[in-house]
């Protein structure tokens, strides 16, 4: 959803809005997804995407969490094509009890992960 927030997604500053109006959330991102806008953004997306991501929490990642995420993995990736970054963010949710927002509702099949599709394209 980041992604589609940086596109100019109405949809998605919408919901974002939403999430950080409410006071009982917190606003967080897994450190891969972070790493990811941070590594694509061009050099004149980096003011405007450096104070998005201002708004939002990284989540750290520790050795219990890469290696839940190498379960998650192994379980995962052959039957769905859970990629490593997935695998790292649902290892977070797990860890943190947080809630993932995504248009990509089929990379985390795992069960006990709370996933909310954001809407459908």
């Amino acid at each position: 959803m980041l992604i589609w927030h940086l596109r100019g997604e109405k949809k998605a500053l919408d919901l974002l809005k939403k999430l950080r109006d409410n006071n009982e959330l917190d606003l967080w991102i897994g450190a891969m997804q972070r790493a990811e806008v941070v590594f694509f953004m061009r050099p004149a997306e980096e003011s405007a995407t450096l104070l998005f991501l201002a708004q939002f929490q990284t989540a750290p990642i520790d050795q219990q969490i890469i290696d839940k995420a190498g379960e998650l993995y192994r379980q995962w990736n052959p039957r769905i094509g859970t990629d490593v970054n997935n695998a790292i963010l649902a290892a977070t949710v797990l860890q943190t009890g947080g809630r993932i927002y995504t248009l990509n509702y089929k990379h985390y099949p795992m069960p006990d992960i709370a996933v909310k599709q954001v809407w459908r394209t």
